[in-house]
């Protein structure tokens, strides 16, 4: 299934997408427009961050510090 981003409600993302086929957590950025792109994230682990009450946080604590990261 290719990457489909959604809306989401958090004070620092717009929107957040996982590509399955790829591992890759893709997060919008709102201050700066900017798309991060996190690899090697297991669907499950994606899924409860795009899926957490506070995405930013969840973002902070769970993906920041364990996935390598880009910007797209």
């Amino acid at each position: 299934m290719p990457l489909q981003m959604r809306s989401v409600i958090s004070d620092n993302v717009s929107d957040i997408g996982y590509d399955d086929e790829t591992g890759e957590l893709h997060v919008v950025w709102k201050k700066s427009g900017k798309t991060s792109v996190y690899s090697g994230v297991p669907a499950g682990v994606a899924s409860q961050t795009m899926n957490a009450f506070s995405v930013g946080q969840a973002i902070s604590q769970d993906i920041k510090p364990n996935y390598p990261h880009r910007y797209a």
